[in-house]
């Protein structure tokens, strides 16, 4: 486990991937009207993955910092959340 309180956990599945499990009450971003998921990728340059995703039309957040880190997020075809983010620097 690399983190927990009382409404969140992430788990370390290697060095370079994480899966977080939130308490969606608690959390800032609202998921996809309670039923889905949110898939969150740590990226090395969030400021250019953003870009490639928008150069190829998908509509994406601005970049925000949120629990010490820059943080944006999209919505797959189904709904489903997406977040990407990096260490702020």
């Amino acid at each position: 486990m690399a983190f927990e309180n009382d409404w969140f956990v992430e788990f370390r599945i290697s060095d370079t991937t994480f899966l977080s499990i939130a308490d969606t009450s608690r959390a800032t971003i609202r998921d996809v009207r309670g039923e889905g998921v949110t898939l969150t990728w740590r990226v090395a340059n969030l400021v250019r993955a953003r870009e490639a995703l928008g150069e190829r039309g998908v509509a994406i957040s601005p970049i925000k910092t949120r629990w010490q880190a820059q943080v944006c997020y999209f919505h797959d075809p189904e709904g489903h959340r997406i977040e990407l983010w990096s260490e702020n620097t």
